[in-house]
C-alpha cells in the first residue's frame, strides 16, 4: 500500500484566512448624536459644545468607536470632528457610520499595520469564505499590501483556485 502524500502541503502554498486578522477581543462602541440634539431635529452649537465637554469620552478607551445619528437630523460636519478630537488618544479606532463599517475599518487598520515578512516571496491563496464584513474590501486592502512581495497569489482553495498575480520572471 502506497502512502497518502498531502501534495498541498508540499506546494509551499501559503494558506491565508482573513478572519485571523480580524480584531479579536476588540470592542466597539458608537456615539450616538440624538440625545444632544435640540427638539430632537438640529444641532445647536453651544449646547452641542457643552454636551460634548461634560460627556464622559473615558468609556470609549481601548474601544473602536463609530459615529452615527439614530434619527434624520441636521449635523454639520464639524461636529463630527469635534466628537473625533474628544476621542484621540482614548479609542483605539474612530469612524462614521455603522458598527458594520467600523468593525471594517478596525480590520483595515489591522491588515495595515500587518507584518508581511512571512510572505516575502511567498505563493499566497486567500481562501474564499471568509466570516469578515465586506470580504471584497479587505481582501484587495490585502492584496495591495502583499503582491509587491510575493511571487503568486490565489484565491480560493488548493483544490480549486483561481490565479490572481504571478510575479514577472526576471530577465
Amino acid at each position: 500500500m502506497s502512502e497518502i502524500v498531502n501534495r498541498v502541503e508540499q506546494s509551499g502554498l501559503i494558506s491565508v484566512d482573513l478572519a485571523d486578522y480580524c480584531p479579536k477581543n476588540s470592542e466597539f462602541m458608537g456615539f450616538d448624536f440624538e440625545p444632544s440634539l435640540w427638539n430632537g431635529l438640529v444641532l445647536k452649537e453651544k449646547d452641542f459644545r457643552e454636551y460634548v465637554k461634560t460627556f464622559d469620552w473615558n468609556q470609549f478607551a481601548g474601544k473602536h468607536a463609530y459615529l452615527y445619528c439614530s434619527v434624520e437630523a441636521i449635523l454639520p460636519s464639524w461636529a463630527f470632528m469635534l466628537v473625533s478630537s474628544k476621542l484621540v488618544g482614548i479609542a483605539a479606532s474612530v469612524s462614521i457610520g455603522t458598527l458594520a463599517e467600523a468593525k471594517q475599518k478596525a480590520l483595515e487598520l489591522y491588515i495595515d499595520q500587518l507584518d508581511t515578512t512571512p510572505f516575502t516571496d511567498g505563493k499566497l491563496i486567500v481562501k474564499g469564505c471568509s466570516d469578515i464584513p465586506q470580504p471584497e474590501a479587505a481582501m484587495s486592502q490585502f492584496l495591495v499590501k502583499v503582491q509587491p512581495i510575493c511571487s503568486s497569489i490565489m484565491y480560493g482553495e488548493a483544490c480549486s483556485s483561481v490565479p490572481i498575480y504571478k510575479k514577472p520572471k526576471q530577465r
